[in-house]
């Protein structure tokens, strides 16, 4: 019995087989190896409840300080190593952009003149001739040819992977940013640093000096020892040994800002700002929940990398498979080129081939050993980016549970220290003590000051790293205040 075929039935079967299938695993995100909460104990501050994430508050919003914003804002712009990865997310994508190109055919037109001559003796058949014989003919043509007919997906596979990687691009240059934004803000503070060094130790040699040459006054009169004048001379030599030290550290700090900024250091900048200013925001909002790490970009990057290498197992496994290839052309040709486009002129090609691998040595077992050996590599370094992201934020908060008191702490003692220079020199200016008890309690002072300074850079870098960790520094501003501003 004949029975008919729906020619809708025969449409959407051949639009089936055009568009081919998916051979990829399915995939599924590994579980975080991770905690679900942050670290609890002596050295962390309590979370607080319904707090939002760094990640999204902008870099303007969390350093406060102008002449930082503005150094932000000329790095982001001029950073070599930015440039580069901009220009790496470009290059992946125009490789996306040619790995789509190979689902369809590539299509072109050609256009032939071919001359000859034939010898006499050849040319003719039978008769002999004299002259040789020239021909000539004219061809114009337009075809595709090997195009892949993607029944299995393995060209949508590739397709798949290529994208992935350049989405991982994206990610590693968010990454890249993030990293500039937090180099920034922390050469700043060793700029400051350095700076408050300086002028500290200008201060102290200066009055380390009056120091020397009034010890060196009363050692004349025979008031003072000889072994009191070189006490007052070592924290002399102290100071001034300093001064070098500073100077250069404060050259080469400004030298590896301009490196990260692209240019040099602006010579407007403010010059008295110091540590203890408002710089950035004292509490950095870490959120509840660890879940706020698979938002990191190098994490982000990681599982785009895993998700590459499980299309490339669709595309191994579709190796197994059958491949068809089409190649046709179409045109016209002629002895002259009058002739071109006349009736009876035309000429046409077409070429189907299919290839059914029977036998390839192992190669295809092989390759799809390997892209699934490649993805177990990437879901360890997928876990491997989440945990090294969970140790950096505990590190970080760590730091902001235990430096608060740290420097409450090392002031109090600088105090004290200041306290017990002012009561020396009334004791010898009282005739109580000698002065070897002053140049003690000023040398004292001058390394209580200087540790102070040291931890307030640190303490305020550490804010700097955690707010890195935690995924901030992308976006200038919060998502609600750019809704806000447009509205």
């Amino acid at each position: 019995m004949n029975r008919r075929i729906n020619p809708g039935t025969v449409g959407a079967l051949g639009a089936l087989l055009l568009a081919g299938c998916s051979l990829d695993p399915t995939y599924q995100r590994p579980a975080s190896p991770v905690p679900a909460q942050w670290p609890q104990g002596a050295a962390y501050a309590p979370p607080a409840a319904g707090e939002s994430t760094a990640d999204t508050l902008g870099w303007r919003e969390f350093f406060r300080d102008p002449g930082l914003q503005r150094l932000i804002d000329i790095a982001l712009r001029n950073n070599r190593d930015l440039r580069v990865a901009a220009l790496n997310v470009e290059a992946a994508e125009a490789q996306v952009r040619v790995q789509r190109g190979a689902l369809l055919p590539s299509v072109g037109a050609s256009g032939s003149a071919d001359y000859a001559q034939t010898p006499a003796d050849l040319a003719g058949v039978g008769a002999v001739r004299r002259s040789p014989v020239t021909g000539r003919s004219f061809g114009v043509g337009a075809g595709f040819t090997s195009w892949e007919i993607d029944l299995f997906g393995r060209i949508r596979s590739l397709s798949r992977a290529a994208q992935e990687t350049a989405f991982a691009q994206a990610e590693t240059r968010r990454a890249t940013q993030i990293s500039l934004v937090a180099q920034i803000a922390t050469a700043y503070l060793v700029l400051l640093a350095d700076r408050e060094l300086l002028d500290l130790t200008k201060q102290t040699l200066a009055s380390q000096e009056a120091s020397y040459r009034l010890t060196e006054a009363t050692a004349a009169g025979g008031t003072a020892t000889a072994l009191t004048l070189r006490q007052a001379q070592t924290s002399v030599e102290t100071a001034r040994a300093n001064l070098a030290l500073y100077t250069r550290q404060l050259a080469q700090a400004e030298n590896a800002l301009a490196l990260l900024l692209g240019q040099p250091v602006p010579a407007d900048l403010p010059g008295d700002t110091r540590l203890a200013s408002t710089l950035v925001l004292a509490d950095v909002p870490a959120g509840l929940s660890s879940a706020v790490l698979l938002r990191r970009p190098d994490v982000a990057s990681a599982e785009h990398a895993l998700l590459a290498a499980n299309a490339d197992i669709g595309a191994a496994r579709a190796a197994f498979f059958p491949k068809i290839t089409l190649v046709g052309s179409y045109g016209t040709a002629g002895a002259s080129l009058s002739r071109l486009f006349m009736p009876g002129s035309g000429q046409w090609a077409f070429s189907p081939s299919i290839d059914i691998p029977i036998f390839t040595a192992g190669i295809n077992r092989a390759n799809l050993d390997y892209y699934q050996i490649r993805k177990r590599v990437e879901v360890a370094n997928y876990e491997k980016a989440i945990q090294t992201a969970f140790q950096e934020v505990a590190d970080a908060l760590a730091a902001r549970g235990t430096y608060g008191n740290q420097l409450e702490a090392q002031q109090r003692l600088t105090d004290a220290y200041a306290d017990s220079y002012r009561l020396s020199q009334l004791r010898f200016r009282s005739g109580v003590d000698n002065y070897l008890t002053v140049l003690d309690s000023q040398r004292s002072l001058y390394t209580a000051q200087q540790a102070l300074i040291a931890l307030r850079q640190e303490r305020l870098a550490s804010l700097v790293t955690l707010y890195k960790v935690l995924g901030g520094g992308w976006q200038e501003g919060t998502n609600m205040a750019r809704i806000a501003a447009i509205r």
